[in-house]
């Protein structure tokens, strides 16, 4: 198949996800008020700040995830079960392959149905003081996937790889090494988009630019069944972010943050750009390291570095408003996506 053709399919696929999930949006978000799936903000002494700037938000809609995630797996569904019955053009549009996109779609959707326990627990007033899962635990469930993943790569019964790229030093045989990296990454990966899912449109934003960047990186790989459940993955996005930028109409959710920050860590570890997803996910990075400098600070010091974390609450308290904000950061995000993108060129050319 000529180049041309594969990135015909690759934008194609992207506009016929984003035509998918708009059409059932419209659906998701009627059962979504019908069942009182609507996101508690509660009083909290630990977070006044955060309670007092988003006690307008309660009662919105969350798990919007599901509209990423779903258009997805119905894509995923109806190109696999043609492609099975018809040959030729199903062929063509089908995506699903063992060596490049068994681990991602295992990881997005393992982690998506975690991630809606989570946020069920939530609209129940379930689990750590009535708000879903704990930290701790999301922690461990993160870890559970990246254990999973690892196993996955490093088994020489699957893809028996245990080698890590260095940008412009080259690869590093590091042996079981790359089990405890693996699991960090992902561990890294999803604590830090679910930190950052907190703003209308932000997160979402966030992640179309990150997805982008892969994207192009996974097409220069010859990827291109990668490539093409990133772009389907973007379409999603897109739809997404239209219905929820400021003021959303419901938040993504957990069944989405996680399994959006988990499948990007999952695909730099694939096309072994792991080190670039700082760089690729810029945002996310700051928006982690504010959390845990203010939880360290808290911890050691008794005091906050942050009116409230992460950064983007801080901002917020500073009289910031919520749509400039997030507008700022998908700046950041599509300056540092390119600036991964002419990195990983460069250290091609060396």
């Amino acid at each position: 198949m000529t180049l041309a053709a594969e990135a015909i399919r690759v934008l194609g696929i992207t506009i016929l996800s984003f035509a998918v999930s708009f059409a059932i949006t419209p659906f998701i978000h009627k059962y979504l008020l019908r069942f009182g799936i609507k996101k508690q903000i509660r009083p909290s002494e630990s977070t006044p700040i955060f309670c007092s700037l988003h006690a307008k938000k309660a009662d919105t809609p969350t798990m919007g995830g599901v509209i990423i995630w779903g258009s997805l797996l119905i894509l995923v569904a109806v190109f696999y079960l043609l492609d099975i019955f018809w040959d030729g053009f199903w062929s063509y549009l089908n995506f699903v392959n063992r060596a490049e996109t068994y681990l991602p779609l295992a990881a997005i959707f393992i982690a998506a149905f975690l991630g809606l326990i989570d946020d069920l627990f939530g609209v129940l007033r379930l689990g750590s003081h009535g708000g879903g899962l704990s930290v701790r635990h999301k922690l461990i469930l993160y870890a559970f996937i990246g254990a999973v993943g690892a196993w996955w790569f490093y088994s020489p019964q699957n893809l028996d790889w245990h080698v890590l790229h260095v940008p412009f030093l080259g690869n590093f045989d590091i042996g079981i090494w790359y089990v405890p990296i693996f699991i960090f990454i992902i561990a890294a990966s999803a604590f830090s988009a679910n930190e950052a899912d907190g703003l209308d449109g932000l997160l979402g934003g966030i992640s179309l630019f990150a997805f982008g960047a892969l994207a192009v990186v996974a097409f220069t790989l010859h990827r291109y069944d990668l490539a093409a459940m990133i772009g389907a993955i973007m379409g999603a996005l897109l739809t997404f972010l239209w219905f929820n930028v400021y003021p959303a109409k419901f938040f993504m959710g957990d069944t989405g943050s996680m399994s959006l920050g988990i499948t990007l860590g999952v695909i730099t570890m694939l096309t072994n750009t792991t080190l670039l997803l700082p760089v690729f996910a810029f945002p996310l990075v700051v928006e982690s390291l504010s959390v845990l400098s203010q939880l360290v600070s808290k911890k050691f010091f008794h005091r906050k570095i942050f009116l409230s974390a992460p950064i983007h609450h801080h901002f917020e308290a500073l009289g910031i408003p919520e749509s400039q904000i997030t507008m700022r950061f998908w700046i950041l995000s599509f300056v540092f996506s390119g600036l991964g993108i002419v990195l990983f060129f460069l250290d091609r050319l060396v």
